[in-house]
């Protein structure tokens, strides 16, 4: 990537908006287990930022169970199969979200696991979306849920992962999981919680302290709470619609919740390049 690739965005003086270095904003959104709402959150974090006035790329990295397309109600004519067969390059498969502002890249659902590749083909893959990764502000990649080595290896090209979880016991469990094994795979560093589908703040806190005090007692490791994300009726409504939940109910009370997410994740990335800076990495 060269230094053209990575410039920064002018700063907002009046706003004070952090400034955000193209391809270096890369946001991974993880999960212990299914079916807890990591797609959605990832759509609706992908447009929030784009919202924001930034260059947004949508990276579906669950090539199996891939649903991002299904969820914007699209039908794409290429996707990431044609670039892992070899047919197409990865920026050939960018395809643009009008009603969103942002672009995606489309898995295909059915198809084998991007964990069923080989290490060299994996690697191939990373280094194809990094460069693709340059011409955006920000790339939110749509990870596959659990910790395979596909899920690790995009891990570790995220400036931070943020890991949802509801208060289920399993998927407290199975956050705990990814966490740990992550912790091994040295990506715990940057892993941040969201506690999605609450009734309330309450309620959203002592789900992130439960799994808070399990790493902290077994792992000595202290993840921070990136934000809660409440339970709304208008989220169902938007999923099924097939419509981003920011076009049919902007003012949604989990929509707002990403949002202080989105803002709050664009900070600590911030800070953390200062601290790189400082260290000179």
């Amino acid at each position: 990537m060269n230094d053209a690739s990575v410039t920064d965005k002018t700063p907002n003086a009046q706003s004070g908006k952090p400034v955000f270095r193209r391809g270096k904003n890369i946001i991974a959104v993880a999960s212990g287990k299914g079916g807890v709402g990591k797609t959605w959150f990832s759509i609706t974090l992908a447009h929030t930022y784009a919202q924001m006035g930034h260059k947004v790329l949508l990276f579906d990295g669950d090539l199996g169970l891939a649903n991002v397309d299904v969820q914007l109600g699209l039908m794409p004519k290429r996707d990431l199969n044609d670039v892992i067969r070899g047919r197409l390059s990865m920026s050939k498969v960018i395809q643009p979200y009008e009603d969103g502002g942002f672009d995606i890249i489309a898995g295909r659902s059915g198809q084998a696991s991007l964990s069923a590749l080989p290490s060299q083909r994996l690697a191939l893959l990373r280094d194809q979306l990094l460069d693709v990764a340059g011409k955006y502000d920000v790339v939110i990649i749509d990870l596959g849920a659990g910790v395979d080595r596909t899920v690790r290896m995009l891990s570790s090209m995220a400036t931070r992962t943020l890991l949802i979880s509801t208060d289920e016991p399993t998927s407290l469990t199975d956050a705990y999981a990814f966490i740990k094994l992550g912790s091994a795979a040295g990506m715990s560093k940057y892993v941040s919680v969201v506690v999605n589908m609450v009734q309330g703040a309450m309620e959203g806190e002592k789900t992130y302290k439960t799994l808070l005090r399990a790493c902290e007692n077994f792992l000595r490791i202290k993840p921070p709470l990136a934000g809660i994300v409440h339970m709304d009726s208008r989220v169902k409504d938007a999923i099924r619609s097939q419509t981003p939940i920011l076009k049919r109910s902007p003012g949604a009370e989990a929509a707002m919740d990403v949002e202080k997410i989105a803002r709050q994740t664009m900070r600590d990335m911030a800070e953390e390049r200062k601290k790189m800076a400082a260290a000179g990495q």
